[in-house]
């Protein structure tokens, strides 16, 4: 996967994080641009979360979508 597949990837999965994650807006989406170290991140930071619960909770979100980061 070259960078702009994995981008127009990003872009198309985007709507499905925002769906799990509501509190994520789209400047902190366009920030994270396919990171999943920084979406950790910030569904650390809008939620209050650890980040042994907020990986718990990406991991298993992961495991219902077919995303490659």
């Amino acid at each position: 996967m070259n960078k702009h597949e994995a981008g127009g990837n990003w872009k198309q999965f985007k709507g499905k994080v925002k769906e799990q994650w509501g509190k994520l807006t789209d400047d902190d989406l366009t920030v994270v641009e396919g990171k999943r170290d920084q979406l950790v991140g910030k569904i650390q930071e809008r939620y209050g979360y650890e980040k042994d619960r907020a990986e718990k909770e990406l991991s298993d979100w992961e495991s219902g979508h077919d995303h490659r980061w």
